[in-house]
């Protein structure tokens, strides 16, 4: 992909993202995970580097890890280790957080201390909810840009809208993907106001769409803080 003189006002820009899944234990030696690969956080993150942003990735337990000299990666593989490293990293003040992890909804109430025999018939576990930790981002670092991410199967606009009004009211996003694969890949950017601004068909799209959306707003706020420091 080559970044145009347009994107020049990331440069400099901190940027923080997550991605990947995360694990919750069941005993010692097994977890509950999902399939999130990481390739659309990795997307994101080259694309980022390549426009002059300086890039940390939170990356979770994905099979083909990122890679580039100019990206910062920090691994994580449980729940409770991604928590722990966004309280950590979100004391750093970013320009942006992009919470594109998968992060797990439920966990066990109580995990097992030793190892499960795999030769009983039947097993049940009782899961209670994680905490949302896209609910916590803008109370730690109240001034950072957050963009989230919501995976469903959309009815239609009308739904992605009403769900998305849902997470901005919980989460105070500044921008938010909402991501279907039914029918297809398909992405939808949103406002702050739950206004569509545009539909991705590929990664790759809503990678383009979402950089573009970024130097836009940050380059927005850049221009009124200049025109504020004018005016004194």
């Amino acid at each position: 992909m080559i970044i145009s003189s347009q994107l020049k006002s990331l440069l400099g820009k901190r940027v923080l993202i997550t991605s990947g899944p995360t694990w919750v234990s069941i005993d010692p030696m097994r977890v509950i995970s999902n399939r999130a690969s990481g390739e659309l956080g990795r997307k994101i993150a080259h694309a980022l580097s390549r426009a002059g942003a300086h890039v940390t990735v939170l990356e979770g337990p994905v099979t083909h890890p990122l890679k580039a000299q100019k990206i910062q990666v920090k691994k994580f593989y449980f729940y409770k280790e991604l928590a722990a490293l966004l309280k950590i990293e979100l004391k750093k003040k970013y320009d942006v957080v992009i919470h594109n992890a998968a992060v797990s909804d439920y966990q066990l109430k109580q995990p097992f201390n030793s190892k499960l025999d795999s030769n009983q018939r039947t097993l049940t576990l009782k899961l209670v909810p994680t905490e949302k930790l896209i609910n916590t981002l803008k109370t730690l670092a109240p001034k950072t840009f957050l963009v989230g991410f919501k995976l469903e199967d959309f009815k239609n606009e009308q739904n992605v809208i009403a769900e998305t009004k849902k997470l901005i009211t919980n989460t105070h996003c500044d921008l938010v993907v909402a991501n279907t694969l039914k029918g297809g890949y398909k992405a939808y950017l949103l406002n702050q106001q739950a206004q569509i601004q545009n539909t991705s068909h590929s990664r790759a799209q809503l990678t383009k769409n979402l950089v573009l959306a970024l130097r836009k707003n940050l380059c927005a706020d850049s221009s009124i803080l200049s025109r504020k420091k004018s005016a004194r």
